[in-house]
C-alpha cells in the first residue's frame, strides 16, 4: 500500500494511493486515524484496516491534492554516516566499526516536488540518495530479530548536506550542516513494508539534471536496517513516524574531481526499486 499526507481544510490528513486517485482513509473508515502517525502506531492490524478502506473508499475529487511530506512533522530524523564501504573510502574514511549517527532537525522535512532551497549561508550544498526507514510501532531496546515488526514503511530520501558547514566549521557542524530548511526531502509516498520483502537488496540511484551520479544497492550497506534499529533504540525510544536515513552510496558531489554542488535550476531525482522517484527542483533562498 502507498500512503501520502495531503492538505485539507481540516489540516493534514492521510490518504492511500490507487490507480484512479487518492482515497482519504479516515473518511472511508472512521476507525482509521486521520493522522499518519496515528495510523503507523497501530502496526500491521491498523495498516490492514487502512488497506481495506483504500479498496472500498471513493477517490478525492482533486486529481492531485496538495501533498505535504508523507510524515508532516516527524518527531525524530536520524541519519547514518559512512554506511556504504565504498562511500567511506571516497570520503577518505575507514569503514566504521559501529554505526555513525547524526540528526536532521524536523524543520528540514520536505515533500516530493517541493524545492531544495540553497541557503545564502552555504556555497557547497551536496546531494545524497538514501533508503529511508519509517517506524511504525515504537519501542526501546528492540532486538534485531524483532526489528521488522517495528518498520511500517520505506521511501526514498535525499540527505541534502551543506559540506562547508559539516566539514569546515570549527568542530564540524554536522547537525546544522544537515538541517537547513528543505534539507530532508523524502517520499514521494510511503510504501508499506509488506511490499518490500528485502530492503537489503534494492537498487539506489540519484540523477542530477538527468545524469546518473549515484548507482548502487542497499546490499552494500555496512549496517543493515535491523541492526540500525537495535542500535538506535538502545539509546532512545523510537516513535511512530520517526525516520532513519540509512546512508548514501558513492558518487556524492564533494568527492568528485572537480566537486559538483547543487545550483539554482537543478533537478534532483532519487529512485529506489519499488519506492518510486523522489524529485525536487533546486532554488536559491
Amino acid at each position: 500500500m502507498k500512503i501520502v499526507t495531503y492538505r485539507s481544510d481540516q489540516g493534514p490528513r492521510v490518504a492511500g494511493v490507487r490507480d484512479d486517485g487518492y482515497v482519504d482513509l479516515n473518511r472511508a473508515d472512521p476507525e482509521v486515524p486521520a493522522c499518519v502517525k496515528g495510523l503507523l502506531a497501530q502496526g500491521p492490524e491498523g495498516l490492514a484496516r487502512a488497506r481495506r478502506a483504500l479498496e472500498a473508499g471513493e477517490p478525492l475529487a482533486a486529481t492531485r491534492p496538495e501533498l505535504t511530506p508523507p510524515v508532516p512533522s516527524p518527531e525524530k530524523i536520524f541519519g547514518i554516516g559512512l554506511n556504504y564501504a565504498d562511500h567511506a573510502r571516497e570520503s577518505g574514511a575507514a569503514p566504521p566499526p559501529e554505526p555513525v549517527l547524526f540528526n536532521k532537525l524536523t524543520t528540514a522535512a520536505t515533500a516530493d516536488g517541493q524545492p531544495i532551497v540553497l541557503p545564502r549561508l552555504s556555497q557547497e550544498v551536496d546531494f545524497e540518495a538514501e533508503l529511508v526507514v519509517v517506524i511504525g510501532v515504537g519501542g526501546r531496546h528492540i532486538p534485531r530479530e524483532r526489528a521488522e515488526g517495528h518498520i511500517a514503511a520505506y521511501c526514498c530520501g535525499n540527505d541534502v548536506s551543506a559540506r562547508d558547514w559539516q566539514l569546515h566549521k570549527p568542530g564540524g557542524q554536522w547537525l546544522l550542516g544537515k538541517s537547513f530548511d528543505s534539507f530532508a526531502p523524502f517520499g514521494p509516498v510511503l510504501v508499506t513494508a509488506d511490499e518490500i520483502p528485502d530492503p537489503g537488496n534494492l537498487r539506489v540511484r540519484l540523477r542530477l539534471n538527468g545524469q546518473t551520479m549515484q548507482d548502487s544497492s542497499t546490499s552494500q550497506l555496512i549496517f543493515p536496517v535491523d541492526e540500525l534499529i537495535e542500535y538506535i533504540s538502545g539509546v532512545c525510544t523510537l516513535s511512530p513516524g520517526d525516520l532513519i536515513f540509512t546512508g548514501t552510496p558513492p558518487g556524492v558531489g564533494f568527492a568528485r574531481k572537480p566537486p559538483v554542488f547543487l545550483k539554482p535550476g537543478d533537478t534532483v531525482e532519487v529512485e529506489i526499486d519499488g519506492l518510486g522517484i523522489l524529485r525536487n527542483p533546486v532554488v536559491s533562498e
